[in-house]
């Protein structure tokens, strides 16, 4: 039986950028170093003003997807953590940096978003010292688009190679919670140290939802969980406070859900108060309000709420 092919060999760039079996294994293994992630992003945002930017308009891509090979991934995850985050505070430092240099030139330099996506992936197929690229100049659009234009850098000549291909192909991507990291743009272009990504400060989860409503086609509502616990409610929902994640649409009943981390065991647990919640495919107890009935939330779990909006749980 012949062996299935991968999507890059089909598309004729396997031999670019991507492990072949009958080259890899003479390759000498490349050390993939925090500086070179940095000066990497740095380029491609230099490159997105070149190429984005008309008249005395600096435009430049708001969203940076960043790929390596799963073992390098993992070694800024696992044995150098908090340093993807400080490489996005320094990058974006670093953007400012120039944008104010643009401004001073007497260049418009107007933002096409409120804040800067960073999207740090793996790919399976990656070899150790290769790393991509794929930026948007709006961040998190679900706008179906003909193609993307990507940039790789093949491990056998070091030279940037650029092409467009189907936005298919971003599914052999896989993503992580840790290697998402969103700022704020600071139209002042002045870096704040307040809203930067804090090295070892971690989050206990990152809850995601799409809504059905047409003012809200193709934007997700996004909640950092810092509490302990927090409260999930609809649109009626009056309260402000840190630990209440207000999803604006009618069918979110207010309110529908407490949702717990226990410090203990290292866990999430979910009461529900709402006309119907679905644990990953399986319905749970309506609670009372007063007697809350809890259910383990197991990391990367798929919630809908009243057989409409999905929340999706992702661990920090």
């Amino acid at each position: 039986m012949d062996q299935k092919t991968s999507i890059w060999q089909r598309m004729g760039i396997q031999d670019w950028f991507l492990t072949n079996p009958d080259n890899g294994k003479s390759k000498k293994q490349v050390v993939l170093t925090p500086d070179d992630v940095y000066n990497y992003v740095i380029a491609k945002f230099n490159d997105s003003i070149r190429q984005l930017s008309f008249a005395d308009r600096i435009v430049f891509y708001h969203e940076y997807i960043i790929s390596f090979n799963t073992e390098d991934y993992n070694e800024f995850i696992d044995n150098k953590q908090g340093l993807l985050g400080l490489i996005v505070n320094e990058t974006v430092k670093k953007f400012y940096e120039l944008l104010g240099q643009y401004r001073t030139a007497g260049k418009t330099v107007v933002p096409s978003s409120t804040k800067w996506v960073f999207r740090l992936v793996s790919h399976p197929d990656y070899a150790r010292g290769d790393i991509g690229f794929i930026g948007k100049l709006l961040p998190g659009s679900n706008r179906k688009e003909e193609n993307l234009r990507v940039t790789f850098i093949p491990r056998q000549t070091g030279i940037a190679q650029t092409f467009d291909i189907s936005e298919d192909v971003l599914k052999s991507f896989n993503y992580y919670s840790e290697g998402y990291y969103e700022l704020p743009y600071m139209e002042d272009l002045d870096y704040d140290e307040k809203g930067a990504v804090k090295p070892g400060k971690k989050y206990h989860a990152r809850f995601e939802t799409i809504l059905p409503e047409k003012q809200f086609a193709g934007k997700k509502v996004e909640y950092i969980m810092n509490d302990d616990e927090i409260i999930v409610s609809g649109e009626e929902e009056t309260r402000e406070d840190s630990n209440i994640f207000k999803i604006p649409t009618e069918w979110v009943n207010t309110p529908h859900l407490r949702i717990r981390f226990n410090k203990s065991d290292g866990k999430f647990y979910l009461a529900s108060f709402g006309e119907l919640t679905i644990l990953n495919e399986q319905e749970i107890t309506q609670s009372d309000i007063n007697a809350p009935s809890w259910v383990e939330l197991p990391v990367n779990s798929k919630i809908l709420l009243n057989g409409i909006v999905g929340v999706n749980l992702f661990k920090s």
